[in-house]
């Protein structure tokens, strides 16, 4: 039977953590993210598992990387400046297929910025943030339910295709609190990782004969094998082979790419007919969403696109709509981090991209949105 409970979403973020199976938790406070390291400290012990706060943000996602690859589910939490510090830790987890799931509560940049104000700043940290060629997972909910289905989604993906995930939520939905559901933990599905069938003698850690995702075996149960951040072979040790480089990259690319399918997730309302379409993703998305409705009620057709899987970016998405609206109108708490992404996504059609942008700490409202929309379609 389900529950109802009045939670914010950096609680939830940890509810559901634990519904997933996480067992480590490994990081270092930061505002607007503390709440969800309080948390899983309070959280993990009852279940066995292990919280451990570390010197700072890089060791933070060392211990998680460490854990997960011992087995456990592993988790880390941060903001802005926290998770500039964590990117090379996850281009190693990329290059090493080492699943961890990486929350990032966004606030306003850069450099400390400000700590307990909202913005939607590492839109493209969390895509480019670690150097060199590789795909990212992020994933963005826009309420505190979302939160909670998406922490779960986050570590199993990070599961399925042995790779790091990035929960990208903001201040505004971390700390807002709303009604959320919650059914018993054996009413969600729950991946787990493909371990190895194989004797320990026969084992390699990146070997393909049973697809592009490698089964994963836990150090501590007689199993022995090299990590490196190096390029290298199916045995984990280093090469510089160009073949085998090559091979290697496209993987990490590729196992990401060719499912991206099972993780496409979206959310449109009244695209079907609309002139202008607002593509916002986050809390500004809901802003967005009473915009259009207003927009409505003084017969301007608006519609609303929301990204929840922000990272692979759905080009595919954007180019159908802008075969039948007229303008996209990107709304962002940043100054334009999404922006070239939809203007590529629209290349080659007559769709126009129009902009509504705030980098000053306050949330987009609704009236400000509505605006925007005034002006576009009277263009």
């Amino acid at each position: 039977m389900a529950k109802i409970e009045l939670m914010s979403g950096n609680d939830v973020a940890v509810k559901a953590a634990i519904i997933a199976g996480c067992t480590f938790y490994g990081g270092y406070p930061i505002t607007p993210s503390s709440e969800i390291a309080e948390g899983m400290a309070k959280a993990l012990p009852p279940v066995k598992g292990k919280f451990i706060q570390m010197e700072d943000e890089i060791a933070g996602i060392g211990a998680a990387i460490g854990a997960s690859l011992t087995g456990a589910k592993s988790m880390t939490a941060t903001s802005g400046p926290g998770f500039s510090l964590k990117q090379e830790h996850i281009g190693y987890a990329v290059m090493g297929e080492i699943p961890i799931v990486i929350v990032n509560v966004m606030r306003g940049g850069p450099s400390t910025g400000m700590p307990t104000y909202p913005a939607q700043a590492d839109v493209m940290q969390a895509r480019w943030g670690t150097h060199g060629d590789h795909e990212i997972i992020a994933l963005m909910p826009c309420s505190v339910q979302e939160t909670f289905k998406l922490t779960i989604e986050a570590f199993n993906l990070a599961e399925q295709y042995r790779v790091p995930v990035i929960l990208l939520t903001d201040e505004i939905i971390a700390h807002m609190r709303e009604k959320v559901e919650i059914k018993e933990k054996n009413e969600y599905k729950i991946i787990n990782r493909l371990k190895p069938t194989v004797d320990p003698e026969n084992y390699n850690p990146f070997d393909t004969k049973h697809g592009m995702v490698p089964p994963l075996a836990p150090y501590g149960e007689g199993y022995r094998f090299h990590i490196t951040g190096l390029t290298h072979d199916h045995t984990g040790f280093p090469t510089s082979k160009p073949d085998l480089v090559e091979k290697l990259q496209e993987r990490l690319r590729d196992k990401i790419l060719k499912n991206r399918k099972e993780f496409d997730w979206y959310e449109e309302r009244m695209v079907e007919d609309a002139d202008i379409v607002v593509f916002a993703y986050g809390a500004t998305a809901r802003s967005a969403m009473r915009a259009i409705k207003d927009a409505r009620r003084e017969n301007i057709k608006a519609g609303l696109y929301r990204p929840i899987t922000m990272w692979p970016f759905a080009y595919d998405n954007i180019r159908k709509i802008a075969k039948t609206a007229k303008q996209i109108l990107v709304v962002e708490m940043n100054l334009g981090q999404g922006l070239g992404e939809v203007e590529r996504g629209v290349a080659g059609t007559k769709c126009k991209v129009k902009f509504l942008g705030k980098a000053n700490g306050e949330l987009i409202t609704p009236t400000e949105i509505l605006s925007k929309i005034r002006e576009v379609s009277n263009v």
